[in-house]
């Protein structure tokens, strides 16, 4: 069993020229409510790292978490529906996007997609413009527990297809019952430290 992620906030900055140095960063993005803080908590073996809610758009800032051993994670804020008004919404976004354009030390996106609702148009046009930027990313599908096992391993193709990859370079997750944090874990350590 891998060891949870050595994880300590650090700081939130609206801009990512407020972001302090890092030789290698793993960002974090997705829908609002797909899961990200409570992802963050779950590789971080903590209940209370990241602020979790049910409300959508909690996440207005990049929010940067320093790890023990090297590198930093960043939480970009929430693309999709919020309850706050189409200008701030689109604030977010342009910070969003600022930051994954701009930061040199980015090696790697973890584009979060809800595994019981598939890709939805939001998430396709997100994958579409890392492509189009050439943008590192790696698709994590969130909630596997919330999907009947029945319809796992058709679920598994069809999100797959939906994002346009190859199916095992899908990283299934559930944060609840920790299904596939070790590998996530293994990822993000090596993506942050190169061992």
């Amino acid at each position: 069993m891998s060891a949870p992620l050595q994880l300590t906030f650090l700081r939130s900055a609206a801009e990512p020229g407020q972001l302090p140095h890092s030789d290698a960063e793993v960002a974090i993005v997705g829908r609002s409510n797909v899961g990200k803080s409570s992802l963050l908590n779950a590789l971080a073996g903590r209940k209370d790292l990241a602020r979790t809610s049910k409300t959508p758009g909690r996440t207005q800032l990049l929010n940067c978490f320093v790890h023990r051993d090297g590198g930093t994670l960043v939480d970009l804020p929430g693309y999709g529906y919020a309850k706050v008004s189409a200008t701030d919404r689109a604030a977010w976004r342009r910070r969003m996007e600022r930051y994954l354009v701009e930061r040199d030390a980015l090696v790697m996106t973890l584009l979060l997609i809800d595994g019981e609702v598939g890709p939805t148009k939001l998430d396709q046009e997100m994958l579409v413009w890392l492509r189009e930027r050439g943008v590192p990313f790696t698709v994590v599908a969130t909630k596997h527990d919330k999907v009947r096992s029945s319809q796992r391993q058709r679920r598994r193709r069809d999100l797959a297809a939906g994002c346009d990859v190859d199916p095992k370079a899908v990283v299934w997750v559930s944060a609840v019952k920790g299904v596939n944090l070790d590998r996530l874990r293994d990822l993000v350590r090596t993506w942050l430290t190169g061992t």
